[in-house]
């Protein structure tokens, strides 16, 4: 298996039964859905795999059932995001030993660290493994935002090889590369921005989108990043977009996605409380949109 990360890597939902227990039968299944589909990495733990409101011994379950349902076919890199960074080295180190690829890592949530100090917490996490971090940046749930000139510096490091950018701001991937070059390869982490994304340079795409339209997603990176088929890549994004606008439009990202997995034939249960399922009339018009792709 090729190691290096590109392409479509799919933030994957956390299948939940009726009581919102996670269901790991319909998680291994929909796991290998989505590498029979196309895409080229698997993210468990991510903010659509509702990490948050995991056990240590429901996360590790999780990592253990992605991994043996992706059996070496594509990199699985693994959220082991926390509040603390001994508990974020713990994650990562258990990531490694069990065969992550590869982990994701957002900034701590809630301590609003400055520069200096996610400079100290991400250079900590990077010397305590030996597998690739992808940086998330996501200003909106963290509180935080990794800023172009914090992630020049933290490029320097070792595993620090990869960043997703969901800050939403156009500017930000193409001042990355700028800045950065090769030290550090970019992943599109704004499903709105996605086709801008590939013309300034990004190499991926990370997105809970993709466990409702795997295909859509990876014929999207064909046409722009393989084929240069700027003309056939719009068109063909313009018609994916309307789907990804209402779920990062409308406050309800995992809730809208789990809806579209059932309206797309693979029911992977309610989110687990505090969120709730989507209401009737949302799933009404996220079936509308979908059928129209």
């Amino acid at each position: 298996m090729d190691c290096t990360f590109k392409g479509i890597f799919s933030a994957m939902v956390t299948p939940m039964t009726s009581d919102e227990e996670v269901d790991y039968k319909t998680l291994s299944t929909f796991a290998d859905y989505q590498i029979q589909a196309g895409v080229h990495g698997l993210i468990p733990l991510g903010s659509t795999g509702e990490y948050y409101a995991l056990s240590d011994q429901e996360r590790e379950a999780v990592v253990k059932t992605t991994l043996e349902a992706a059996a070496g076919r594509v990199p699985v890199l693994v959220g082991t995001n926390g509040g603390g960074t001994g508990q974020v080295i713990a994650y990562s180190q258990q990531a490694e030993a069990l065969g992550a690829a590869g982990v994701l890592l957002a900034a701590p949530y809630y301590s609003l660290p400055t520069p200096d100090e996610l400079f100290s917490h991400f250079k900590a996490v990077n010397d305590a493994i030996g597998i690739p971090i992808m940086l998330y940046n996501y200003p909106g749930r963290t509180g935080v935002d990794m800023t172009p000139d914090l992630i020049e510096r933290l490029a320097q490091l070792d595993n620090i090889q990869y960043v997703k950018e969901s800050s939403g701001d156009a500017t930000r991937i193409s001042e990355i590369i700028r800045r950065c070059g090769e030290s550090i390869k970019v992943f599109c982490g704004c499903d709105t921005l996605a086709l801008e994304s590939f013309f300034m340079g990004a190499i991926g795409w990370v997105s809970g989108v993709i466990n409702v339209l795997p295909e859509a997603h990876v014929k999207l990176f064909e046409q722009a990043v393989k084929q240069k088929d700027w003309p056939g890549a719009r068109e063909h994004y313009y018609k994916i977009l309307p789907v990804m606008g209402l779920m990062e439009a409308g406050g309800k990202y995992t809730q809208y996605v789990k809806a579209g997995c059932a309206l797309q034939g693979h029911p992977v249960g309610p989110p687990r409380q505090p969120l709730l399922p989507a209401l009737p009339d949302e799933v009404t018009t996220l079936k509308e949109i979908l059928d129209l792709v």
